[in-house]
C-alpha cells in the first residue's frame, strides 16, 4: 500500500527531515511504500495575509534534497500549466489540487511531464468524473495516474466522505488513495482559516484501509497548532507510530 505522508507545506529544512526521518523506518516496518509529500508553495489560501511558501526554489530544493537522502519518492502540488515546468525536475510525482482537477491544459500538462500524475478529486465533482479526469493526462502517452479521495461538500463549509467513491474510482484501473486529514477539514470556518475535525482522521483512516484502498494521505507535522497551514488537520507526528500500528494490523487481514 502506498503511504503519501508529509507536512502540508514546506517549512523549513529541518522539518521535512524531521518528519522523513520518523516515518521512514515506520513505513519500512509495516510494508507501505512511502511517498513523501510537502507542498513547495501554497496557491490556494482563505486569506490573502496566509503563508504561501519560503520561495519556489528553495522548497524544491528542499523537497528533491529529502528523495536524493532518504532514497524515497517526493510529491508537490502544482497550479498552473507554468509549475509544471518549474517543480518536474524536482519531484517524481506532481500533483493535481482538487480545484483544478478539471483543468484540462494543466492535467494534460503534467502528463507531457512523464511523471506520475496524482489527481484530487474535486469537493465538487462525482466519483465517475475522475475517469474523464484521468483520460485527460493518458491522452498524452502518460498511463502512470493516481486518483485521490478528500470528501465532498455537504452544505457550507463541511465535508463528507462517501466511501463508495473508492470503489467507483477504481473502475477506471487506476490506483485509488483515500486523503484521510484533507477530508476532515472544514474550509474557511476558523475566522479566515479553514479548520477541521482532526478526531475522525483515525476512524475514517480505518475505514478506508479496511475497504482496500490502494494508498493512503495523511499530512503530519510535529505540532499542528503551530503549522503553517492546515493546522486544524494535520496529524501529530508523535501519534504516526501507533495509527501505522494499527493501520497495517487492519490491511493484514483485509489483504
Amino acid at each position: 500500500m502506498i503511504l503519501i505522508a508529509g507536512p502540508c507545506v514546506v517549512e523549513s529544512f529541518d522539518l521535512l527531515c524531521e518528519v522523513a526521518e520518523t516515518i521512514l523506518p515506520l513505513a519500512q516496518k509495516h510494508n507501505f511504500r512511502f511517498v513523501f509529500k510537502s507542498s513547495y508553495k501554497k496557491a490556494n489560501r482563505t486569506d490573502v495575509s496566509s503563508f504561501t511558501g519560503i520561495g519556489d526554489e528553495i522548497a524544491l530544493d528542499f523537497i528533491n534534497r529529502i528523495g536524493r537522502e532518504y532514497n524515497v519518492p517526493v510529491l508537490t502540488d502544482i497550479h498552473s500549466v507554468e509549475e509544471v515546468a518549474v517543480a518536474a525536475p524536482y519531484v517524481d510525482i506532481l500533483q493535481i489540487p482538487a480545484f483544478l482537477c478539471r483543468q484540462t491544459e494543466l492535467l494534460q500538462a503534467a502528463g507531457c511531464s512523464g511523471k506520475t500524475v496524482n489527481i484530487k478529486k474535486g469537493q465538487f465533482l462525482s466519483p465517475q468524473d475522475m475517469a474523464a479526469a484521468a483520460a485527460k493526462v493518458t491522452a498524452t502517452g502518460n498511463s502512470s495516474v493516481w486518483l485521490t479521495e478528500r470528501g465532498t461538500f455537504f452544505g457550507y463549509r463541511d465535508l463528507v466522505v462517501d466511501f463508495r467513491s473508492l470503489g467507483i474510482m477504481r473502475q477506471t484501473g487506476f490506483p485509488v488513495i483515500y486523503d484521510t486529514t484533507h477530508s476532515v477539514q472544514q474550509p474557511g470556518s476558523a475566522a479566515g482559516k479553514s479548520g477541521g475535525l482532526p478526531q475522525f482522521i483515525r476512524p475514517l483512516a480505518r475505514a478506508a484501509v479496511a475497504y482496500g484502498i490502494d494508498g493512503l494521505f495523511i499530512e503530519t507535522h510535529p505540532n499542528p497548532p503551530d503549522a503553517k497551514s492546515d493546522a486544524a488537520t494535520q496529524y501529530p507526528l508523535q501519534g504516526m507510530a501507533e495509527l501505522l500500528e494499527e493501520l497495517a494490523a487492519i490491511k493484514s487481514v483485509v489483504h
